[in-house]
């Protein structure tokens, strides 16, 4: 009997993890941002609703760069050095997270 707890246990828990799930909920619908790599010192951010974004970059270490409000789509990122950083984007309550190469 304790087997075949054990097996209903493994076939729902690896039903649970084999299904799809939709993109996180949490993420800004129709979030686009170019270039990536920056080289020109201006990256552009575009979401669907197109809301002001309270932008934060954080360097590899975790380092809070740059936080920044944006009420149209470009940011200019003159003043970082070239690396590798992490975006974060905020617009209304949904949040998205994305890797930022500046040349």
């Amino acid at each position: 009997m304790k087997h075949f707890y054990l097996l209903a246990f493994l076939f729902i828990f690896a039903s649970g993890l084999a299904q799809d799930k939709p993109g996180n909920p949490g993420d800004i619908e129709g979030f686009t941002l170019y270039p990536n790599p920056v080289v020109s010192g201006k990256v552009y951010i575009e979401t669907q609703a197109n809301a002001p974004k309270k932008v934060m970059i954080f360097d590899v270490l975790g380092t809070l760069v740059l936080e920044t409000t944006i009420l149209g789509k470009e940011l200019n990122l003159t003043d970082l050095d070239a690396g590798v950083y992490v975006l974060r984007v905020f617009e209304k309550n949904k949040v998205a997270t994305r890797k930022l190469i500046v040349k």
